[in-house]
């Protein structure tokens, strides 16, 4: 009897750290395909459903040293200049602290822009935010990975 409460007790006790461990897994899982789904809309240039994934105070910055918020970066994405042929996010990382997420991994693109060619293969983070219920990228950072 006595073995059969304190194992009651200790399941009880282990229940919310499990339920913790379940939102953090769903959390990460989720955070994985809107990043997913974040690239794909950029390549699609789908900008109205791209935006809808960036706060307000968005800001990203470029591997060539460019800023833009999300008015500039949306811009930047609807411009005619602007080709994508491919573009892939690889071996994401994701960070859960809180309502905030740091998201780490390793991008491709492919295109031409100004009639020019590009490849670009970049180390990325992204910082991802839960505001009412919802996840939004708050800021991203693209640097060139260093050759060897």
């Amino acid at each position: 009897m006595c073995k059969t409460l304190l194992a009651a007790a200790l399941i009880v006790c282990l229940m919310p750290g499990m339920s913790s461990l379940a939102q953090e897994k769903s959390d990460a899982d989720q955070l994985r395909m809107l990043e997913m789904q974040l690239t794909d809309l950029y390549k699609e240039r789908k900008v109205d459903r791209l935006a809808a994934l960036l706060d307000e105070d968005f800001v990203i910055t470029f591997e060539d040293g460019n800023v833009y918020s999300k008015t500039g970066y949306i811009s930047y994405n609807a411009a005619a200049s602007l080709r994508i042929l491919e573009a892939e996010t690889l071996e994401v990382r994701v960070h859960l602290h809180g309502n905030t997420a740091v998201l780490t991994g390793v991008y491709h693109e492919r295109g031409n822009e100004n009639g020019k060619p590009y490849d670009y293969r970049d180390r990325f983070t992204d910082v991802w935010m839960k505001k009412d219920g919802k996840w939004r990228m708050i800021a991203s950072h693209y640097a060139t990975p260093a050759k060897d």
